[in-house]
C-alpha cells in the first residue's frame, strides 16, 4: 500500500538544471498553474454576459465578487477597497487550488509549506510596507498597546514585536497543515478500502464523510487567509 504522504511527493516534470540551480518544472507548479487558468476562465466565462437576469456561472462569479468585498469592508474599511483586485485574486486562488486538490490524481500545492509561507511572507511585508508608507515612523506606535501604562511598555513591546513578527508563520501554517491533513486521512480511509474489499463499506462512509468536510474545508481555509489578510491591512491603515 502507497503510503499516505506519496500524495504530496514535488516531482519534476521538465528538468531545468542551470549553473547547478535546480529549476525544474514541478507537478505543483502545473496545477498552480491550472488554477490560475481555471480563475481567469472561471471570471471570463462569467462575466462576458452581463446578463441582468444572471445565469449560474455568473452568479457564482457576482457572489465571490461581493463576497470579498464584504470581507475588506468589514475587516479593512472602505480604504481597503484600493486592494480588492489583489485580495480577490488571492482569494480565488488559493480557494481554486484546494477544489482542485480534491480531484483524484491531482495535486494539492497549499498543502506545502514552502508555498503557503511565501504567500503570508508577501501579505506580511506588503502590509508593514504600506504601515511605513502611511504613516512613515508612526507607525512604530502600532506596537505600543493603546492605555499601556508607561511602566509596563518596556516589557509590552517586545511582546508586541514578537506576535507581529509570527503573523507570516501562524497565516502559512494554518492553511498548510489543514490541507495536508485531510487530504492524508482521506488517503488513509481510502487504503482500508481496498485493503478490506466487501468489508469496506464503514471505511467508505467514513471517506464519503471527509470528502463533504474536506471541500467545506478548502473553502473556509480561503476564507480565513483572506480574512486575515483584511485584518491585517486594516492594522496598517488604522493601526489598531
Amino acid at each position: 500500500m502507497a503510503s499516505p504522504l506519496e500524495q504530496f511527493e514535488v516531482k519534476p516534470i521538465v528538468n531545468i538544471l542551470i549553473e547547478g540551480v535546480d529549476l525544474s518544472f514541478t507537478n505543483s507548479a502545473l496545477w498552480m498553474v491550472i488554477t490560475s487558468v481555471a480563475v481567469y476562465w472561471l471570471i471570463v466565462l462569467g462575466t462576458r454576459q452581463h446578463a441582468m437576469v444572471p445565469g449560474r456561472l455568473q452568479s457564482l462569479v457576482e457572489m465571490a465578487y461581493e463576497f470579498v468585498a464584504g470581507l475588506i469592508r468589514e475587516n479593512s474599511g472602505k480604504e481597503g477597497m484600493r486592494f480588492f483586485p489583489l485580495i480577490f485574486t488571492m482569494f480565488m486562488f488559493i480557494l481554486m487550488g484546494n477544489m482542485l486538490g480534491m480531484i483524484p490524481g491531482s495535486f494539492t500545492w497549499t498543502s506545502h509549506i514552502i508555498v503557503t509561507f511565501f504567500m503570508a511572507m508577501c501579505v506580511w511585508l506588503g502590509v508593514t510596507i504600506y504601515g511605513f508608507y502611511l504613516h512613515g515612523a508612526k507607525f512604530l506606535g502600532f506596537f505600543v498597546p493603546h492605555g499601556a501604562p508607561v511602566y509596563m511598555v518596556p516589557l509590552l513591546v517586545p511582546i508586541e514585536i514578537l506576535s507581529y513578527c509570527v503573523r507570516p508563520i501562524s497565516l502559512s501554517v494554518r492553511l498548510f497543515v489543514n490541507m495536508m491533513a485531510g487530504h492524508t486521512m482521506m488517503k488513509v480511509f481510502a487504503g482500508f478500502i481496498v485493503a478490506l474489499g466487501v468489508f469496506g463499506i464503514a471505511p467508505l462512509a467514513v471517506a464519503v464523510a471527509l470528502t463533504g468536510f474536506e471541500i467545506a474545508v478548502a473553502f473556509l481555509q480561503a476564507y480565513i487567509f483572506t480574512v486575515l489578510t483584511c485584518i491585517y491591512l486594516h492594522d496598517a491603515i488604522h493601526m489598531h
